[in-house]
Parts: structure tokens; C-alpha cells; sequence
């Protein structure tokens, strides 16, 4: 019977439910998404183009910067753009495959996501609190390296969580509450005994979300104890600018996360988590580069003289 469940399961289609309100609004919100989503992509698209084009900004802090930006871009390419077609659909169905894929690279990247914060805060622990060995420390093949074993980690561990939640039968309710194919939704439409699962997504989520969250707090109160006995006042000030965006987007990012996944099924709001994923697959990852970019003088100073080399020089 179970082995018929699991099969009658992957050849049945998932509903996206997305957000029930009437046609009207879901015009309305179609063209409030889209619009967030473009200046999302434009926003990441410039701190990408800038921190490559800039030799003023070829340093591992604007390296991991960079690919932040694009993991950024491919994350919200997995969940906007089908959230979008959605408002605007007449059916909303997703094939098992697309479901079980449209999961995988979302927890992929956010995965590879949440351990390249952490090595943005080990960047900015050594360049503070070991300045002097930090050029030897952070040198370009050993940041290669923490760049391919934080997306290596994040896709290895996604494709084993991934494989686990959708061999479970779903034979009752295809029905996702949700707006994308998410771990929470997706368990609920299980008809088997899921706290084996529950365990194994609990183990995962604090692997990548809770480890590393902690690593950055232990570094930030290094760097903390460090910025406080330098002696001037400007030089404090500076050491606090670059981690202050950092520390901002990691937050933002870590908070909503552990929301949602860190906590037992039993406590599952889906319509509650349907707004908190909103505000971290939406709204975050468009603060991001104005987060980076406001507070930082060097990423201003960046688009200022790629602008006066392209607009300002063809006038002249």
C-alpha cells in the first residue's frame, strides 16, 4: 500500500494555492512583485558588474560580495518569477519533478547562501582583529576555495533533504498552501508518520542556519572587542561601516529563516509563514545592495567613477 502511495503521489501534479483574494488584487499585487523583482535584479546586477569592473574593489571582502549578489539573483529567480506567472494563471499546477526541483535549488542557494555570510564575518574577523596577516590569511586560491566548499555544501546537503521530503507519500491533498513548493507545506501534504522527517529537516536547518549564525556572532565579538581599543575615533568608525551592512543583511536573513524551518511541525502556521517567506524570497533581497551600497563609501565611490567614465567622458 505505501509503495502505491509513493507512486500514485509522483504522478499526480501539486496546486499551488498562492495567495486567495480577488482577480483585482491579484493584478495588482502581479504588478507590485514585478516591479520589486526588477529592482532586486538591478540592484544585484550593479553590485556585481561594479565589484568586477572597479579595480578599486578587487579585495576577498568584494569578492565574496559579488557572488552573495549573484546567489542572490539565482535565488529569486527559482521563486519570483512562477510566484508572478501565478497571479496572472488561471491553473496553478506544478508537476511532482518541478515541485521536487523548484525545492532543491531554493534550499541549494539559500544554503550556499547562509555559509558565505559566515565567511563574509571570518573576512572581516581576520582583516580587524589580524590586519597585518590578513593579505597571507585571505589570499585569492583560499578564498576559491571557501567560495566553492560553502556552494558545494549548500547543494550536497540540499539534494540529500530534498530527496527525503518528496519520497514520502503524498496521497490525500495536492493542495500547497503556499506560493512556492516550500519544506512546511510540503510535509503537511504527506499521509505518512513525518517526524523522522521533521528530524532530519530540524538537523539540516541547524547545520545551515544555526551553525553558522552563531560562527558570525563569535566573530562579531572579536571584531567588537577589537574596533573598541583602537585608539581613534575615525579609524573605529571605519572598522564599524564595513561590518555594520554585513551584520544588517545577516540578520534580516538568518531571523526570518529560523522562523520558519527551526521549530517543531506542530507550531506551523502556513498562512503566517506564507508572509514571512514573502518578506525573505521579496523584500530582503531587494534591501540587500541598498543596504551595501548606502553604507558603504567604497561601493559609492565605485559607481560614481564607473559613472563619470561612461556618461560624464562621452559628454566631454
Amino acid at each position: 500500500m505505501e509503495t502505491h502511495g509513493q507512486n500514485s503521489s509522483q504522478d499526480a501534479d501539486f496546486v499551488i494555492l498562492g495567495f486567495s483574494t480577488s482577480e483585482h488584487l491579484q493584478i495588482t499585487l502581479f504588478a507590485l512583485f514585478l516591479l520589486m523583482h526588477l529592482i532586486t535584479l538591478s540592484g544585484h546586477l550593479t553590485i556585481v558588474a561594479v565589484t568586477l569592473i572597479d579595480s578599486a574593489l578587487q579585495t576577498p571582502m568584494y569578492f565574496f560580495l559579488r557572488n552573495l549578489s549573484s546567489i542572490e539573483i539565482c535565488y529569486t529567480l527559482v521563486i519570483v518569477p512562477k510566484m508572478l506567472a501565478n497571479f496572472l494563471a488561471k491553473s496553478r499546477r506544478v508537476s511532482f519533478m518541478d515541485c521536487a526541483t523548484q525545492m532543491y535549488f531554493f534550499i541549494a542557494l539559500g544554503g550556499a547562501e547562509c555559509f558565505l555570510l559566515a565567511l563574509m564575518s571570518y573576512d572581516r574577523y581576520v582583516a580587524i582583529c589580524n590586519p597585518l596577516r590578513y593579505a597571507v590569511v585571505m589570499s585569492w586560491s583560499f578564498c576559491v576555495q571557501l567560495l566553492v566548499v560553502a556552494c558545494v555544501s549548500g547543494f550536497t546537503i540540499s539534494l540529500g533533504l530534498t530527496t527525503l521530503i518528496f519520497r514520502m507519500p503524498f496521497c490525500g491533498s495536492h493542495k500547497v498552501n503556499h506560493f512556492f513548493c516550500d519544506i512546511p507545506p510540503i510535509l503537511f501534504l504527506a499521509c505518512s508518520d513525518t517526524r523522522a522527517n521533521e528530524v532530519a529537516v530540524f538537523l539540516v536547518c541547524t547545520m545551515i542556519l544555526l551553525v553558522p549564525f552563531l560562527l558570525i556572532l563569535v566573530s562579531y565579538v572579536f571584531i567588537a572587542n577589537s574596533v573598541f581599543r583602537i585608539k581613534s575615533a575615525e579609524d573605529r568608525k571605519k572598522a564599524f561601516s564595513t561590518c555594520a551592512a554585513h551584520l544588517t543583511v545577516a540578520m534580516l536573513h538568518y531571523g526570518c529563516a529560523i522562523f520558519i524551518y527551526i521549530r517543531p511541525k506542530s507550531s506551523y502556521s502556513l498562512d503566517q509563514d506564507k508572509v514571512v517567506s514573502l518578506i525573505y524570497t521579496n523584500v530582503t533581497p531587494m534591501l540587500y545592495p541598498m543596504i551595501y551600497s548606502l553604507r558603504n563609501k567604497e561601493v559609492k565611490g565605485a559607481l560614481k567613477r564607473i559613472w563619470e567614465r561612461i556618461f560624464v567622458s562621452k559628454g566631454t
